[in-house]
């Protein structure tokens, strides 16, 4: 009979489910008897979402982590809407379960509404250089600098869930989060360099944010895309200052590409100067020489999202100063270069489109997905920012709005454009949230369209309405990117 109520609520396991049922129950314990007062509430929260096994067994994974502390059933019990909020919070993403199944003690934050409130980037880096400075090496100071970013990835998770954020505040909190993390952990390798040589560095260090990073809009599955620059300190050997900044640079990406206790931050620096084959880091002058002989239109196109996330304040202003002319030129573009930036995004739908990939879902290189809306942008800003200081911005977002409110973009195609880019944001994040792994085209799968949907809040039932949605936004931005993009 229990496992006919399981198959009514939508279990797909029922059996299992009971045995979890009766894990969590059996006994004379005050422990079981608590969760016998809380399992029948929280089995039909369960039910409400795309995936109750998934709940279900988070809970009771969690529970055994935490069932025997004072704390933990008390505040399920007693904290108003904490029991309730685990239980869809579980149910409905694989990213936030996996995340509290590691880090147990972060189900405190549901007890309480503030506690889901995304810290600021200066109280995240002091509570990581507070944890780092408390370990005895490198790897051990950035792995619990990677703890603090595990827990709050959970609190900004949880508040996305319940729709207290919008896609602005998820970019800006994800954002300042991993330039929080680079920030500290360069901290930390510099000092072990430092130690290990006997000596300071003969040069100073700046991380440049790029793509989404930079402009701070970066999703749950992002990579951080960036650039390394150093600037030698007066005196120094220019060689020595290289080989300094480039042992820096690498024991970096290292330690934060260790396996950790938070999902890993890729760190990407191919849009730095010669790409792949360029050096991974580089000196100041060396930028300035690079971009006054070589540099392309790409690359100008790139720099418009570049911003510096971590490093060396004085030497962030002076590359800042040395990109600006650069990346909203003095007089605009020629009509060479335009057609430059327009045969590059031919050439980018047609070659980098991965195989099998439909072209009318795929978010980032599909017709009216993220690539046409950023290139938009990217182009209204190369033409005018040097005349207009509204569009001088990283954001996508921020340009877009600044060229409707200039009269530069028709504000019916700019709104078509910010609608299309704001819901392909969400629906990546979404199944981010959902699956706990990417997702880069629309579901085709039609339980992952209704998790999706679900994380999204929308009514039960829904998943299927996902794609003619899409469909029809990302149609009308793509006619909006032609007649901007190509002026049709």
């Amino acid at each position: 009979a229990a496992q006919a109520r399981l198959t009514a609520l939508g279990f797909r396991d029922p059996k299992g489910a009971f045995n979890h049922l009766r894990a969590l129950s059996e006994g004379v314990s005050r422990r079981a008897a608590i969760q016998r007062q809380l399992l029948p509430a929280m089995l039909g929260w369960f039910a409400d979402e795309a995936d109750p096994d998934a709940g279900l067994l988070a809970f009771r994974r969690v529970s055994d982590e935490l069932g025997t502390t004072h704390w933990y059933l008390k505040m399920l019990r007693d904290e108003g809407r904490a029991a309730e909020r685990l239980a869809h919070t579980l149910g409905r993403s694989r990213f936030a379960a996996e995340l509290l199944e590691q880090a147990p003690d972060c189900v405190q934050f549901l007890g309480d509404g503030s506690g889901l409130r995304p810290r600021t980037r200066e109280e995240v880096e002091s509570r990581m250089r507070a944890a780092a400075g408390r370990q005895g090496s490198l790897d051990q100071a950035v792995q619990a600098a990677r703890t603090i970013r595990r827990a709050e990835l959970f609190r900004l998770a949880v508040a996305d869930l319940e729709g207290s954020l919008t896609t602005t505040d998820v970019g800006h909190a994800l954002s300042d989060l991993a330039g929080g993390l680079i920030q500290v952990a360069l901290e930390q390798v510099v000092r072990a360099h430092v130690a290990e040589q006997g000596r300071d560095l003969v040069t100073r260090l700046l991380v440049v944010g790029m793509g989404r990073l930079g402009g701070r809009e970066a999703g749950y599955a992002s990579d951080a895309d960036v650039l390394f620059v150093h600037d030698p300190v007066p005196g120094a050997d220019d060689q020595q200052a290289q080989d300094d900044a480039l042992d820096v640079v690498r024991e970096l990406v290292r330690v934060l590409g260790l396996p950790g206790p938070d999902p890993r931050l890729e760190i990407d620096a191919d849009l730095r100067p010669e790409g792949k084959n360029g050096p991974l880091v580089r000196s100041l002058a060396s930028y300035a020489a690079y971009y006054e002989r070589w540099s392309l239109v790409w690359e100008a196109q790139a720099l418009l999202r570049a911003r510096p996330v971590a490093g060396d304040p004085e030497l962030a202003d002076r590359f800042l100063a040395l990109i600006d002319p650069i990346r909203w030129p003095r007089e605009g573009l020629t009509a060479a270069q335009v057609r430059e930036i327009r045969t590059l995004k031919a050439r980018m739908e047609s070659e980098r489109l991965p195989r099998g990939a439909d072209r009318k879902t795929h978010f980032k290189l599909g017709h009216g997905g993220l690539s046409d809306v950023e290139w938009c942008a990217q182009l209204v800003q190369l033409r005018h920012a040097h005349a207009h200081p509204e569009l001088r911005t990283t954001s996508t977002v921020e340009a877009l709005t600044a060229a409707r409110a200039l009269g530069l973009v028709a504000a019916t195609d700019a709104e078509e454009l910010l609608e299309a880019w704001t819901m392909t944001s969400r629906l990546r994040n979404a199944g981010m949230l959902w699956r706990g792994r990417s997702l880069e085209s629309l579901p085709s799968d039609v339980r992952d369209a209704e998790g999706v949907a679900r994380v999204l809040r929308r009514p039960p039932g829904s998943g299927h309405l996902l794609d003619e949605e899409y469909r029809r936004v990302t149609r009308r931005a793509r006619t909006a990117y032609e007649r901007v993009f190509f002026e049709q």
